[in-house]
């Protein structure tokens, strides 16, 4: 099938980064793009053609923190100084412990989250999700549904079950990780059963890697036996790493090294190895505020970054910074981490974040962004087959409309869309050649249904916390009052 596509607005890739093509035509001959360059030259001999009109080409966008989840930042962005220690699970409930959801219910998740991929312009993602509600991890099993449904979808997953030793808790007043080292070798098992199962069906649109947990819920041992894992295997390891204060605060105490010293030691710095979202480096002003060898450290092994500007910005934590990294030849991709899975919203807070660090216009590099979003997450995804328009390259592909009115006039496409738009302009979501979302309509998807779903599981989920959370009940006061009970709203005035 040899399929035209044409639009006022090509990012083509041109041999080092994206160049702008006006007026542009793209060629698709089964999986792969056999044409790049204007219109007048296309080839004629197509058997369809898709015409775009006013709208943006680009290369499908790469999401490495995928939310398959019903999302709980809703609930935990907003804590009160009060609660400072946000929400955890409550020591008791480690002995306690179940699933919030039903296999079934999980599996649905996944669904729900996996078509929000595709309406909001994703064509490569690997999956990301809160184990908080789960007994303790994902499973092998849960995965499988879910890759079974990616591809019968038709997007191109990562994909592998999380597993963890340790699971942070609120003990006694403060924020500690209790431990079953059982549960982790068990975890590790399922995940190599599930690598081992994905790569047997040979689909090139389903890739297994291995995806732990974060750093500090992770005993050195199942550290090391993930690396051997994965080198074994020739895999990706993506490790949740480099976050946080408690983190670095716990793995100095329990085991005398930084987060990074302890990822080299268990044998994982290498160019396999994946890192959201590596904020708490030296250069951090919460670290050291200088520069002692950390980002040489990751830029020597090849480690690459997935940077989650918008839920970075969500939490009060950003990277310090975007221009330093990149400047240091770190290879930086992105993720959105929570819903909505909006990389645009993501590369507009992440352009609008480095200008106020840095105090300059100039420090807003939107075609950096653009770049990690595309090229950055090929290169840590070591395909350089996507990530790019550009002939031999794989047809994945993202469209963006520009004709609405509520744009304004268009200037240049990217700054219209980062500054006026959001990922649900996404008018287009192709893999490899195929068609998966036209218009915010996939084949097959009742999207009202997708709707109620989510409602129904997301009370689900919000009901758990009143169970398991360290704080307690009542946890979700509203913004404002409600109407009726005791706002002044009602009349309640002294």
């Amino acid at each position: 099938m040899r399929t035209l596509i044409t639009a006022d607005h090509v990012l083509a890739f041109d041999g080092a980064s994206h160049a702008e093509l006006r007026d542009g035509a793209v060629l698709i001959d089964d999986d792969r793009i056999a044409f790049v360059g204007p219109r007048a030259e296309a080839p004629r001999d197509v058997d369809r053609r898709e015409e775009l009109g006013e709208s943006l080409l680009m290369p499908g966008l790469i999401d490495l923190d995928a939310l398959t989840d019903i999302d709980h930042l809703i609930l935990d962005s907003w804590s009160a100084p009060a609660h400072a220690l946000r929400l955890q699970w409550s020591a008791d409930w480690f002995d306690r412990r179940r699933h919030v959801f039903s296999a079934a219910e999980r599996r649905r998740i996944r669904e729900i989250a996996l078509v929000q991929l595709a309406l909001h312009g994703i064509t490569s993602y690997m999956p990301i999700a809160s184990e908080v509600h789960s007994a303790w991890a994902e499973t092998a099993d849960d995965f499988l549904a879910m890759a079974e449904y990616s591809r019968r979808l038709g997007l191109r997953g990562f994909l592998g079950p999380s597993y963890r030793s340790g699971v942070n808790v609120v003990q006694d007043g403060r924020r500690a990780v209790l431990f079953d080292e059982g549960e982790g070798e068990a975890g590790l098992a399922d995940a190599i059963r599930f690598h081992d199962t994905l790569q047997a069906w040979a689909d090139p649109l389903l890739t297994p890697v291995f995806l732990p947990c974060r750093i500090e819920t992770l005993t050195p041992g199942l550290l090391a036996a993930t690396a051997d894992a994965a080198r074994e295997r020739g895999a990706l390891v993506r490790l949740h790493a480099l976050q946080g204060d408690f983190e670095r605060d716990w793995i100095l105490e329990q085991h005398g090294c930084t987060p990074l010293e302890l990822i080299r030691r268990q044998g994982l710095l290498d160019d396999r190895l994946i890192i959201p979202h590596g904020v708490f480096l030296d250069v951090n002003p919460r670290v050291r505020g200088e520069d002692t060898g950390d980002l040489a450290a990751l830029v020597d092994a090849g480690v690459s970054i997935v940077h989650c500007p918008l839920t970075n910005a969500r939490y009060g934590s950003e990277l310090e910074t975007f221009g330093r990294y990149r400047d240091a030849g770190l290879n930086i991709s992105l993720g959105t981490d929570s819903f909505p899975p909006d990389l645009i919203r993501g590369i507009d807070t992440g352009v609008s974040v480095a200008k106020v660090q840095n105090r300059s216009l100039a420090a807003g590099d939107l075609a950096g962004y653009v770049e990690a979003a595309t090229l950055g997450g090929a290169r840590a995804l070591h395909r350089p087959d996507l990530g790019r328009i550009a002939e031999g390259a794989s047809a994945d592909l993202t469209a963006f409309r520009l004709s609405d009115v509520r744009f304004g006039p268009i200037e240049d496409p990217l700054r219209n869309l980062v500054l006026a738009g959001s990922a649900r302009d996404a008018c287009l979501t192709m893999v490899a050649g195929r068609v998966v979302m036209r218009d915010g309509a996939i084949d097959g998807i009742d999207l009202r249904a997708v709707r109620e779903d989510s409602q129904a599981l997301f009370d689900t989920m919000r009901a758990g916390y009143d169970e398991r959370d360290h704080l307690g009940g009542g946890l979700f006061p509203p913004v404002f009052p409600l109407a009726g009970e005791g706002s002044a709203a009602d009349g309640d005035r002294s």
